[in-house]
């Protein structure tokens, strides 16, 4: 029984090494005609290829419309932007990039936190920080807001515990009241989806989860507030006239639950 126990062991962190090193999945999600929108999210250390090379091929190859990345590019402890800008500069290459900030960018240390933005400033991606902008697609017309929630929603006095919540007076604080018409909202913490969804957005772009870590029968097994079975960790979510649309991320370490790049037709 122990042989056996270490053959499963060992053969599972074969495969979870695997799955972390070689696979990129290409998740694909028909919800309309018209716009082609590529989102990533949770890069954090993770690369493929130099500077994101094979990822900016993956995407450019899609020829995209509009790209959202939707939090945690990078990570918190990282001192070094050079790979994040080049890996921006290689994405803005291919279409207009929008991106918001995640808890980790949020919680970068005070002595790098000018690197990160200097570093910004140098791409042509639009930072959405609790603001918005207007994008036209041949005859629709699209307001995109990016969400950036308090810290202490993900960890409060460096605990996982009591977090604070979001409420639609919150969003309407942050981003004042949805403006109507369509609306896309970037939103890095899926789990206050019902409330993205009363306040009025049409679609909701999502990360931060990584899937659920594990995924066994396709559900996720943890979140990173150390919640078991969060109830949004990957897919499409319909929540009344709203979708959610939560990204598996590309980083951290998973098992069953390979990195992904998800192409939504909108």
């Amino acid at each position: 029984m122990k042989k056996i126990i270490q053959k499963v062991l060992i053969s599972g962190a074969i495969y979870a090494a695997a799955e972390n090193l070689l696979m990129l999945i290409n998740r694909h999600e028909r919800l309309g005609k018209g716009i082609c929108a590529v989102h990533i999210s949770d890069l954090h250390k993770r690369t493929f290829g130099r500077d994101n090379r094979i990822l900016c091929g993956v995407i450019r190859r899609k020829n995209p419309d509009i790209i959202l990345i939707s939090g945690d590019l990078v990570t918190r402890d990282c001192t070094d932007f050079t790979t994040a800008e080049r890996t921006l500069k290689g994405l803005c290459d291919i279409a207009p990039v929008f991106m918001i900030e995640g808890n980790h960018e949020q919680s970068i240390a005070p002595e790098n936190k000018w690197k990160y933005y200097r570093m910004l400033r140098r791409t042509d991606v639009i930072l959405l920080k609790n603001s918005y902008s207007d994008v036209t697609f041949e005859d629709r017309k699209i307001r995109i807001y990016g969400l950036c929630e308090p810290y202490t929603t993900y960890k409060k006095n460096e605990k996982y515990r009591d977090l604070d919540d979001i409420t639609v007076d919150d969003m309407n604080r942050y981003l004042g009241r949805c403006s109507g018409g369509e609306v896309w909202l970037m939103a890095h913490n899926p789990l206050h989806g019902r409330i993205y969804a009363e306040w009025g957005a049409d679609y909701t772009f999502s990360g931060h989860v990584h899937g659920g870590a594990v995924r066994l029968f396709g559900h996720g097994i943890l979140s990173p507030e150390r919640k078991f079975f969060p109830e949004f960790s990957k897919g499409v979510y319909t929540i009344g006239k709203m979708k959610l649309l939560v990204s598996a991320g590309l980083g951290k370490l998973r098992l069953f639950n390979p990195p992904e790049i998800v192409t939504y037709y909108i």
